[in-house]
């Protein structure tokens, strides 16, 4: 995927370059509120929260990349502690006016070996799912957020013949348990992140990547039907995570494959790229508060998904901005300002007719970013490593999005504190050569 995304960069940025004397940025203009059914979310995983985590193939990644004499061994520690500060967290939630909130139900928790049930596990689920109803939002429950048990990580996790049979035997037992509730639901999260980090961290032969992409759409259309028979009206899809220029290629190896068992298209927009904004390359640096965060980007996702699925509406899974230990952008930008201009740009798709239903925040707190506490996304800080209480602090985003979401929106008369960019890469060609006006 490296390769293919700095080639694709390359070979976009000669082509397109040409054509900066001729493309003028986009000019903001009024926009009308959100509708009433708009859906305000927040977004969290099990694995990177929860903490006091159980064996799994990323329990083991992390302990293998933990730095001699870490503070937490196996990299992980208790995280923000959600396992036993979910009811806060819920509470913060709604207190935003938020009406979903997105959390993992994890696997490894709960069938920590083969057949058997972890009762307290499952209760603890039950107890979020039920808190998170009563506290007057919908949950949207993610079956597979990266992680699976240890056994089946002995077993050889995707590479196994068998792991599509155990996880849809496990799979059906969750939508079983919280159809009810009426939950909206992500089956698999990020797909071929989901792969690359397999092969990575060594979870996954290189060669056997078509396997796991094949295995993981059989499972999709298999948990959808289930989950339809349990619910007919129940919202069913999977996150693509929106890499620029190249996204219409990721898709033909899994978000194409099940288009028809997909009542929503959703999907995760946080990096930009352009001739002049070329630091998206820093996320694979594994420094990705230095990448470009140029919000104007969701609109193209917005426009390029709309074509691509027509008649699908779209959901934003995740968005958001990194910082380093929540230290001040390199180029300045604040979390409040970029949450409130994705916001302009979600509206300007509304008004320009893209059927957008909703959008999650990620996330709610700091947490544990898949091998590191640096990356801050937390509307509340959170500073794992040195505050042993956990306590959550409110960033100025935290009132920003309460204001975002009792106004249905910004005001008509907001204008984004950064300028369209000229000539976004993000669904190339189409976002340079056709700016938003």
């Amino acid at each position: 995927m490296r390769t293919l995304f700095r080639t694709t960069l390359i070979a976009l940025t000669i082509c397109l370059v040409a054509v900066l004397a001729t493309v003028t940025p986009g000019r903001a203009h009024a926009v009308g509120p959100l509708p009433d059914d708009f859906l305000w979310g927040v977004a969290s995983s099990g694995f990177q929260t929860e903490g006091s985590s159980p064996d799994s193939n990323w329990r083991r990644y992390a302990r293998a990349a933990a730095k001699p004499g870490a503070s937490f061994p196996d990299g992980v520690g208790s995280s923000v502690d959600f396992r036993h500060r979910y009811r806060e967290d819920v509470r913060l939630a709604a207190g935003m006016g938020v009406t979903v909130y997105r959390v993992g139900i994890e696997w490894a928790r709960l069938e920590p070996r083969p057949g058997y049930d972890e009762a307290r596990e499952w209760a603890y689920y039950d107890d979020l799912v039920a808190a998170i109803v009563e506290a007057g939002m919908r949950p949207m429950l993610t079956l597979d957020h990266w992680v699976y048990p240890g056994w089946i990580a002995d077993r050889g996790g995707w590479a196994d013949a068998r792991t599509p049979a155990a996880w849809l035997r496990h799979q059906r037992r969750v939508v079983d348990r919280y159809a009810h509730h009426r939950p909206l639901w992500i089956t698999v999260n990020e797909a071929t992140a989901y792969l690359m980090k397999e092969v990575q961290h060594g979870g996954l032969p290189p060669h056997l990547a078509p396997v796991m992409l094949d295995r993981l759409v059989g499972v999709h259309r298999a948990i959808y039907d289930h989950i339809h028979r349990r619910d007919p009206g129940a919202l069913v899809s999977s996150n693509a995570a929106y890499i620029p220029t190249v996204q219409p290629a990721l898709d033909q190896t899994f978000l194409d494959r099940v288009r028809d068992k997909l009542d929503f298209v959703g999907f995760d927009y946080y990096y930009s790229v352009s001739p002049t904004q070329l630091g998206a390359a820093q996320i694979l640096a594994d420094r990705s508060w230095e990448a470009p965060v140029s919000a104007d980007g969701l609109y193209y996702a917005f426009r390029d998904y709309a074509r691509r699925f027509p008649g699908k509406p779209l959901y934003v899974i995740e968005t958001g901005m990194p910082t380093q230990n929540g230290a001040p952008r390199p180029d300045g930008y604040r979390r409040a300002d970029h949450l409130r201009d994705l916001i302009y740009w979600t509206q300007r798709a509304r008004a320009d007719g893209i059927d957008v239903m909703g959008l999650n925040y990620w996330s709610l707190t700091d947490n544990y970013e898949w091998g590191s506490y640096t990356p801050r996304f937390g509307l509340y800080r959170v500073d794992v490593l040195t505050d042993p209480t956990l306590h959550r602090v409110p960033t100025p985003a935290v009132a920003a999005y309460r204001r975002i979401i009792a106004d249905g929106g910004v005001g008509p008369h907001y204008r984004p504190s950064r300028p369209a960019t000229v000539c976004s890469l993000v669904a190339a060609p189409s976002s340079c050569t056709q700016p938003v006006r």
